[in-house]
């Protein structure tokens, strides 16, 4: 059974989801005013630029976005001032805005419509010509308008999709309304674009969401008040949704390197500058078999976890791949199959290609928002930013946890916390901010900063005796801390 988790606090919305109780995938969304995949925005030619090909857009953000100059732009005879609306088709990195593109889409459970596209496209999923021939005599195409029919619409009712197809296209007439009308640039349509995105993506017939917040929870409920067949649920425990479920501890675990495979191998996931880099060690699976029969059996079971630990860490751009060398062309071909299986369930555009002649295999995966690098991982202050560690607020986050349960658990109110010198200079700048974050205004915490730790370390102090130890690193929030 697919279960998926949706957490949101002040800071991030989390989705996580798991098959068979196996996490195969999560996402984060920071709730920032930065743009995001899928958003609409109304935007006004800055600039065009023919010499690199490129036009800079204002979105009404201190960043300019920017797009193509393709053919088709220059024969329109897109000019400076111009206003139209734009999707974000890639997140700005560093100094460098959003990349958008003029043709819009609106994606729904069942189908997604593009505006400047044409004809009536098939999920590369529904390979059977009933189906498709079934569905084509249900949705019309629409002059202007591309629609790509999902894997999901095999199974639904005509009165189904054609209520989704109509409420598509309002959307988008409703859009084009608030191009003509609307004085200010800015985004016009996106709001929790991820968790629609991965809502419609992710449905299979059996299918339980968990929700940690009430206006999620009904949005959950109005956008799926047809599908009978799944359990939505608010999550109402005082703890963090994620740490109850266990899946805090597996996110964490992404941060390692080294993946350990049941047969006794392991897989390293290495980033460089270009790429991400994948290593297939046989390790301690070298006991009682043959040479070719245990490279087959580790390569098999590593390409299955290479595909989820891709999704898991949503990883884009280039990837590497390093199998453990194979002598035989049919072996090749079979863990050439197992990879391509692994990646069949992954909703992103992903391209395999075949075995180099060093046995390397290359994945290009789109980026599709951030890797979870960039929202566990920041650069190392102390060792002038040449390597991560956690993110100051994903501690504060993992802490506020072990402080909610301690104090329901046992009542307990006062804490002690180590923290890596790392955070020092951050938490000493506002320690108010930092005891707020972990929940503890109203309990006693000492704390120390200290060398060679990974993150922090907590414990509860139970007895006098032990505050009594440390009575030195007790802060009080409310004065500057020194």
């Amino acid at each position: 059974m697919r279960e998926i988790f949706i957490e949101r606090d002040e800071r991030l919305l989390r989705i996580a989801i798991k098959d068979n109780n196996t996490l195969m995938e999560s996402f984060v969304e920071e709730n920032s005013d930065e743009p995001k995949i899928g958003e609409i925005y109304k935007g006004r030619v800055k600039n065009i630029v023919p010499a690199i090909n490129s036009i800079f857009i204002d979105i009404g953000l201190e960043k300019e976005a920017y797009m193509y100059f393709s053919k088709e732009l220059k024969e329109e005879g897109i000019k400076k001032g111009q206003e139209f609306l734009v999707e974000i088709i890639k997140e700005p990195i560093n100094n460098k805005g959003a990349k958008v593109s003029k043709n819009i889409s609106v994606p729904g459970r069942f189908m997604v419509i593009t505006k400047g596209s044409y004809g009536i496209n098939y999920s590369k999923r529904i390979n059977n010509e009933e189906e498709k021939l079934k569905i084509s005599n249900i949705i019309s195409p629409v002059d202007g308008y591309g629609i790509t029919i999902r894997t999901e619409a095999v199974n639904a009712s005509e009165d189904v999709l054609l209520e989704e197809k109509i409420r598509l296209l309002r959307v988008i007439y409703e859009m084009e309304q608030k191009l003509k009308y609307s004085l200010n640039l800015g985004k016009i349509y996106g709001d929790n674009m991820i968790l629609n995105r991965v809502i419609s993506e992710n449905l299979g017939n059996k299918c339980k969401i968990i929700i940690n917040n009430e206006e999620d929870t009904k949005a959950v409920k109005e956008a799926l008040a047809e599908s009978k067949d799944i359990i939505i649920e608010e999550y109402k425990g005082t703890t963090s949704l994620f740490d109850d479920y266990g899946i805090e501890k597996e996110i964490l675990k992404l941060r390692h390197k080294k993946v350990a495979l049941n047969c006794g191998g392991n897989i390293v996931i290495d980033k460089t500058e270009a790429m991400y880099v994948i290593d297939v060690n046989s390790s301690k699976n070298i006991k009682g078999r043959s040479f070719d029969k245990t490279i087959l059996e580790t390569n098999l079971e590593a390409a299955k976890e290479i595909g989820r630990q891709i999704r898991l860490r949503n990883l884009g751009g280039i990837i590497v791949i390093d199998f453990i060398d194979m002598r035989d062309f049919s072996q090749k071909a079979i863990v050439m199959d197992a990879l391509k299986d692994a990646l069949k369930e992954d909703k992103g555009n992903v391209k395999v290609f075949p075995f180099t002649e060093l046995d390397l295999v290359q994945i290009a995966r789109k980026r599709r928002g951030k890797s979870i690098y960039e929202y566990l991982e920041e650069g190392c202050k102390r060792c002038n930013m040449e390597g991560f560690v956690l993110k100051l607020s994903y501690i504060e986050k993992l802490i506020k946890n072990e402080v909610i349960r301690a104090e329901k658990e046992n009542s307990i109110k006062s804490f002690y916390i180590e923290l890596d010198k790392n955070y020092e200079e951050m938490v000493r700048g506002d320690i108010f901010s930092f005891v707020a974050n972990i929940n503890s205004l109203k309990n006693e915490i000492y704390l120390n900063f200290v060398d060679g730790i990974e993150g922090y370390k907590i414990e509860p102090l139970i007895f006098n005796s032990q505050k009594e130890n440390v009575k030195n690193y007790k802060i009080n929030a409310y004065e500057k801390y020194e």
